[in-house]
């Protein structure tokens, strides 16, 4: 099973809050650190807001964090949330539906893949130390200056 870029950016995200979270972060820091689309982004940003996974703040100082610790984010519901409905081999469609037994042992096999995630949260994810080692390896760890911002 290959994820979509909405749940890839989705984890980044997530990611990248979980290691800020002594801040509000903005989403053009979030999409500079990752060399991604700010718009694409900002469409993430809003599904995770509405859905609980994140906050936002509108206004001048305002921006992005976790609506909670990441020990409280399992990646199971984070996944299962920005994948939605999946359907693996899309089997409502094809002329054997009925005929093939195959749809069962593909639900079991989604079901075992979301059952293993779901024994993790965020924070498993970012393992021991890890905090640090995204701090070296994303370019912008601290938030941007004014000057930089107007650029």
């Amino acid at each position: 099973m290959r994820l979509t870029r909405f749940s890839d950016y989705a984890i980044r995200v997530a990611l990248y809050l979980a290691a800020h979270d002594d801040r509000l972060c903005s989403i053009a820091e979030v999409a500079k650190a990752y060399d991604i689309s700010q718009n694409h982004l900002m469409k993430v940003v809003s599904d995770l807001a509405r859905a609980g996974f994140v906050q936002s703040q509108r206004g001048r100082t305002g921006g992005i964090r976790l609506a909670c610790p990441p020990s409280e984010i399992n990646i199971g519901a984070l996944i299962r949330h920005t994948e939605g409905e999946i359907d693996l081999v899309g089997c409502t469609e094809c002329r054997l539906n009925g005929a093939c037994r195959l749809p069962g042992p593909l639900d079991l096999a989604l079901d075992a893949f979301f059952a293993v995630l779901s024994r993790y949260s965020l924070a498993d994810a970012l393992g021991q130390g890890g905090i640090e080692r995204l701090h070296r390896l994303l370019p912008l760890s601290k938030p941007p200056s004014c000057r930089e911002e107007r650029d």
